[in-house]
């Protein structure tokens, strides 16, 4: 991955694990859903004043030791460093999210999500999604239902393409309608292949990474999420219960202490709050 070595036993203490380093399915699982429970999904950088570079070594400085998150290109690239350093096969995927206002993709390398190849099976892997994301690895060995909590997944394949698709649990059953999240094909890359996009990601008026300032975690039963000046809790269904969403409206001066605290966030520069309407991009998929 890099020449540079990384200190896995301070990165698993970022992540809360503390368990066994064997590349097992068992681990794949606990370090995958570790990683999302500790790493925020956040875009922060680019609304306090810096720009988000992914060369590893600085990914890892700033996620590890500043104890920082970041978008796909930051979670995954250095989850995949991680997944290497313990022994994985990791294979890097070019993935093209849906637009739930548009119904259309976003470009090649619009995401960047990972394969594992473990025991003559694939994963696919993505702790840089936030929302809709999965917790944990889904195969990709299989068409079928895969349950994980409250949600369904599927990931469907049609002309060489696979297609990530979710269920609810008001929607759940073989009637129910199926939300695409992404696609992807399942072509090796390397790293270099997203810097445009990152790029696009940080100056484009198409781009929710752009108009709104974001930082998401899942939490144990739930997800907190930060958008511009609003706090959204959410708690997952369980048996007997229904989905519960909150919204605090935070004034500007509750917002560091609130990424502090929630999420463990400390910025640097001064956070511009920011949660503007995306422009529909020119080119659609």
């Amino acid at each position: 991955m890099t020449s540079v070595e990384m200190d896995v036993k301070r990165y698993l203490c970022r992540i809360g694990y503390s368990g066994s380093v064997e590349p097992s399915l068992h681990v794949l699982h606990s370090v995958h859903l570790c990683h999302q429970r500790y790493v925020p999904f956040e875009n922060l950088t680019v609304h306090s004043g810096g720009r988000v570079n992914l060369d590893p070594p600085l990914l890892y400085d700033k996620i590890v030791n500043q104890r920082r998150g970041g978008f796909c290109f930051e979670n995954n690239s250095l989850f995949s460093w991680l997944l290497h350093e313990l022994g994985f096969q990791v294979t890097l995927l070019s993935g093209q999210v849906r637009s739930l206002k548009t119904g259309f993709y976003g470009p090649p390398f619009d995401h960047l999500v990972l394969m594992v190849s473990l025991d003559g099976k694939r994963w696919l892997c993505d702790v840089g999604f936030g929302g809709p994301g999965f917790s944990v690895p889904l195969s990709l060995e299989t068409s079928g239902l895969q349950e994980l909590g409250h949600r369904v997944y599927r990931i469907r394949k049609d002309l060489g393409m696979h297609f990530l698709e979710w269920q609810c649990e008001e929607n759940r059953g073989p009637d129910g309608e199926w939300t695409e999240i992404y696609k992807f094909t399942l072509e090796p890359r390397c790293l270099e292949d997203y810097a445009e996009m990152c790029q696009y990601h940080q100056s484009s008026p198409c781009s929710i990474f752009f108009c709104k300032s974001v930082c998401t975690m899942l939490k144990p039963g739930g997800r907190l999420t930060y958008i511009g000046r609003r706090l959204i809790s959410t708690t997952f269904p369980t048996e007997g219960t229904e989905l519960e969403t909150t919204t605090r409206e935070l004034e500007d001066e509750e917002i560091p202490g609130v990424l502090a605290e929630e999420f463990g966030v400390v910025l640097k520069s001064p956070l511009i709050p920011k949660d503007e309407v995306i422009t529909p991009p020119p080119v659609m998929y």
